[in-house]
């Protein structure tokens, strides 16, 4: 085993928060350290490695718990600062110790890479009120998460990733200048303690191209006639950068790999060719992440004069590779992202070995740098810190701090200095996760291959259903129902942490959720709700509850990803064939029935969503998985219903998340998609009311895929993006089964009076029929108080019974 390998394995970089833990003689580095880093794109080559970016929280979120501590007025701005500057030398030790020489700074953020631009490029809208000078706490956080008299800027997905990044709004009247030094300061920081890293920026044009109008700016504006206001900061960060002593720069322009007009591809030709006096003395690399680069991109791309480098990703890429071979411009260097940034799976070191000297042969061998596919940013961080997964499944597992030891092993194997030790321990792991009987399920397979030749559609078309549905559970006009969850309060997650600890018996844990179902359903009766739920007090989170019962997955204790800010995901690792051994709700959902004559929700997430939010095995494609899952859910519903649930809902909260980030290959996914929800659900009676439910995303381009569900009824989150949901029937989209567009928002404590829920309802009214509409919020209850709840639902139910008289009168 490699010497650097063994030391990552058995020596995690040990943090304490309240002092640098760096042994002191790393900060006067030894000069050849110094001047290994300092070489430019000209000196020889023996091997060269680089990271596009690494994961900010920390091993143990060591800075989620830092911001945490500091909004809630508990610590100085100064302690945070402390926190984050650990870290970052943490992070740029660990990878000069690993043998990288490319190693990124500015990566790290307090909150988001986007918002960090806007704040270098001092966009700040004008409701934060700022008045100038270097942008500080105050203003960056009330951008990031509002503050009591305005409302923060729009969050938004990270390309087709379960990161999130704060929207920028740009228009005509934006006054840019250079007011975060962030970028050079963190270069000046690494620089001190004897590392030169590579400074990254988001590149000017994927900035503006992920920008959005501002509030009041016309719609059709273009954000990249603002290019030329940007550029001249640019020019300052670079300026400054260089007299900082850098050597090379990152720019990240992700938005390549999308479907770009001409107009936009022009832009980047215009940026760069802007850029090029500036840049020139400096080593430019462009870094795209997350797909291949269409052909004309990569043309644009390749013939930029002031860019020495490219960066693309190779797993999720694997296009890339025939437009290279086809040609790579001379004495250019290829940034080759081969180790995946986005999965937890050992990288096949052999496989890579052989791409990295198949492109070689292409470019030249002095000219290949091997990378990571993407930032390291949506892995999780270092596996040195997992306890709970067993020695096997570990084996086949490479966090963040291990696909660091991958990429140094393989640009030292492609300089001709392989460990033979490394990779040999590196086949037998892959080997191992092969042939072990707890990968395949040979019934599991059996069944999902013969899924393929039915579409998996219910006998009866929708409305038919709805009225057979409607004899049996005799609901009224303009039915009300919640999404699914009730408050979690402090001394109910404080049970389910003892039952986890064996602190309390069953019998005790079983008492205690049923009581607080019994609550639920008491709170639901004297509301006056119509269709019920149990309030899932007994759940964790909706894809960890699910994914804990079913076998196929492993879940880690310490494997957080940053979903945004300081809020961050465990997703489960699924590494075999997905079936569920036993009934999973069956029995909360039959315990909270028998409380209550009204109907009761079983409560199930469904399969395109517990895929899109786990670290998914990458030896079938990710619709094998998916139809796998969609059958162990199909076992849960049918037993639901044979224990008299008459009302399941499935959520797919997660389904738009999985687009394709190219428009040519979305048919093929929302086919997979919507037909695994199909699945779960298709061997019902015509009684049986299937719901599913929908969160936060556009819906209205993929509207067609979602009526092609087919479920009964479909709650969607509406409220909150300004009821963009309804301008799709507006438009004459027909829609024929039960629709709930959420009437009040609960990502906030605001209670909504009745009067403008009453207005809400009208206004879906003008659009959609009365006999299919129903009324809830947005999203579950969840995050939210009690003392908020009650009195939201109360006016719900108030503005509901004002509008039932108002239909009735006029009949």
């Amino acid at each position: 085993m490699n010497k650097v390998l063994s030391q990552c394995l058995t020596t995690p970089f040990k943090f304490s928060l309240s002092s640098l833990s760096i042994s002191h003689h790393h900060h006067h580095a030894p000069r050849s350290f110094l001047r290994r880093f300092s070489l430019g794109a000209t000196s020889i080559r023996a091997m060269t490695s680089h990271i596009v970016g690494y994961p900010r929280m920390g091993p143990k979120r060591e800075l989620k718990f830092a911001l945490e501590s500091f909004w809630d007025g508990k610590t100085s701005a100064d302690e945070l600062k402390q926190v984050a500057a650990n870290l970052r030398s943490a992070i740029w030790k660990q990878m000069a110790d690993a043998g990288i020489q490319h190693i990124p700074s500015n990566t790290f953020s307090y909150y988001d890479q986007v918002l960090d631009t806007t704040a270098m490029l001092g966009a700040v809208p004008d409701r934060y009120s700022w008045k100038g000078g270097e942008i500080g706490f105050d203003v960056y956080f009330s951008m990031a998460r509002g503050n009591a008299s305005v409302p923060a800027m729009e969050m938004t997905k990270w390309f087709d990733t379960n990161y999130h990044f704060i929207v920028p709004e740009l228009g005509p009247d934006v006054k840019f200048s250079y007011a975060s030094h962030k970028a050079v300061d963190e270069y000046k920081e690494a620089k001190a303690l004897g590392v030169n890293t590579v400074p990254v920026l988001v590149g000017p044009v994927s900035y503006l191209l992920l920008s959005k109008p501002a509030k009041g700016v016309e719609k059709s504006f273009s954000l990249l006639s603002l290019i030329d206001k940007i550029l001249p900061v640019y020019k300052e960060v670079v300026t400054e950068l260089k007299a900082a002593g850098a050597t090379w720069i990152q720019f990240d322009e992700p938005t390549l790999v999308k479907d770009l007009d001409a107009h936009q591809l022009q832009a980047f030709d215009y940026a760069y060719a802007e850029l090029e006096s500036t840049l020139s003395g400096l080593d430019v690399l462009i870094e795209t992440y997350f797909a291949d680069v269409p052909a004309e991109a990569y043309k644009t791309l390749t013939s930029l004069k002031a860019v020495t480098a490219y960066g693309f990703d190779l797993v999720r890429g694997t296009k890339t590779l025939d437009l290279i071979k086809q040609g790579f411009p001379s004495g250019k260097l290829l940034f080759a992202g081969i180790v995946d940034g986005r999965n937890i799976w050992a990288n096949n070191l052999e496989a890579s070995l052989n791409t990295l000297q198949t492109l070689g042969d292409i470019v030249g061998k002095d000219k290949v740098v091997v990378s990571t596919s993407c930032s390291l940013l949506h892995t999780a961080v270092d596996l040195v810190n997992e306890t709970k997964l067993d020695q096997e499944i570990k084996s086949w597992l490479a966090f963040a701090a291990q696909k660091i030891v991958e990429v140094n092993a393989l640009a030292r194997a492609l300089s001709g200095q392989k460990d033979e030790a490394y990779f040999s321990s590196n086949a037998f792991a892959l080997a191992s996760r092969k042939s072990s009987p707890r990968v395949t399920n040979e019934a599991v397979q059996k069944a999902a291959a013969t899924l393929k030749g039915s579409d998996h559609r219910r006998v009866t078309n929708v409305s038919s259903r709805l009225a057979t549905q409607q004899k049996k559970l005799n609901l009224p006009i303009l039915p009300t129902t919640t999404i699914g969850s009730f408050p979690q309060t402090a001394d109910l997650r404080r049970v389910r942490r003892e039952f986890k600890a064996k602190k309390i018996s069953e019998e005790d844990y079983i008492n205690f959720i049923k009581e607080e179902i019994n609550n639920v359903v008491k709170i639901q009766e004297e509301l006056d709700i119509d269709v019920l739920v149990h309030g899932e007090p007994e759940r964790n989170d909706m894809v960890e509850y699910f994914g804990e019962q079913l076998s196929g997955f492993a879940f880690t204790a310490n494997g957080w990803v940053q979903s945004y800010g300081s809020r961050c995901v465990k997703p489960p690792i699924i590494y075999g064939d997905v079936s569920r051994p036993k009934p999973m709700t069956v029995f909360w959902s039959s315990t909270a029935q028998s409380l209550t004559k009204r109907p009761m929700k079983g409560m199930l997430t469904g399969p395109v969503t517990i895929l899109n939010w786990s670290f998914v095995r990458d030896d079938q494609p990710r619709f094998e998985t998916c139809y796998q899952i969609a059958l162990a859910i199909k076992d849960e519903v049918e037993d639901l219903e044979k224990a008299g649930i008459t009302v399941i809902q499935i959520d797919e909260a997660a389904l738009r998340e999985g687009l394709p980030l190219r428009k040519s290959e979305e048919a093929f996914y929302l086919n997979w998609a919507v037909h695994s929800f199909r699945i779960t659900n298709c061997g019902v009676q015509d009684t049986t009311q299937i719901h599913t439910h929908m969160c936060y995303s556009n819906f209205n381009d993929i509207i067609h895929s979602i009526i092609d569900m087919d479920a009964d009824v479909i709650t969607i989150e509406n409220s909150r993006s300004d009821e963009k949901l309804l301008s799709v029937f507006r438009e004459g989209v027909k829609y024929g089964a039960g629709i709930g567009p959420g009437v009040y928002d609960i990502h906030s404590p605001r209670i909504p009076p009745t009067e403008e829920i009453a207005d809400r309802i009208k206004k879906m009214l003008a659009v959609l029929e009365s006999n299919i509409l129903w009324v809830n919020p947005d999203c579950g209850l969840k995050t939210r108080k009690y003392t908020e709840v009650k009195p939201a639902l109360t006016n719900l139910v108030d503005a509901v019974k004002l509008i039932r008289n108002q239909l009735t009168s006029t009949k």
